[in-house]
């Protein structure tokens, strides 16, 4: 297979009927060529890409709104905002909403349609843990493996290829931490 098999859409930050109407064009283009697809309902704050969203614009994920999300889009996996953050979690830690998750885990039982935690660097494995027990099939941990890269880079005084490949094995270290906890080790085809 060439190309992507799967695709992440963005619409949290339009209203909900603009979210609904772009997911499903998205969705339908997608999967007309066989991807998955990924979307987003709720909106967490911290920064991503440049862009940060203030916790007063951050928007839990209301379950009656995701079920008929879901509905009305076609997707197959549902990123949720339940207290998770883009970046760094304040010093007094992550404040998970593991009641809402549950409820949208109960929701989304049966329907083919995986949950998705985006903002899981730096959760415990507890936590983690928890998190897969209540539904939740892929994490995002992008603030960590950019962080593995970074520190690699200060703490090295080789050749740049040296540097490179130093990188490169940090990124790798966290990745395969994460797919172990996670999980998913050893389950590709």
């Amino acid at each position: 297979m060439q190309g992507f098999d799967s695709l992440m859409v963005d619409g949290s930050h339009l209203s909900f009927e603009e979210n609904i109407s772009y997911t499903k064009n998205v969705s339908v283009l997608a999967h007309s060529k066989k991807m998955l697809v990924e979307a987003e309902l709720g909106r967490l704050s911290g920064t991503e890409d440049g862009l940060t969203v203030e916790d007063y614009e951050a928007k839990l994920t209301d379950v009656t709104q995701a079920q008929e999300f879901i509905e009305k889009t076609g997707i197959d996996a549902l990123a949720v905002c339940i207290g998770n953050v883009h970046g760094k979690y304040p010093a007094t830690g992550p404040k998970l909403r593991l009641d809402l998750l549950k409820d949208l885990h109960k929701m989304t039982a049966g329907k083919g349609v995986i949950l998705v935690l985006h903002g899981a660097s730096g959760l415990s494995k507890e936590l983690i843990k928890e998190c897969i027990e209540l539904g939740v099939r892929k994490f995002n941990v992008n603030t960590e493996v950019r962080n593995a890269y970074l520190e690699s880079l200060q703490h090295s005084k080789k050749d740049l290829i040296h540097v490179m490949a130093s990188a490169k094995e940090a990124m790798k270290s966290v990745v395969a931490e994460k797919m172990h906890l996670f999980g998913s080790a050893g389950k590709a085809t």
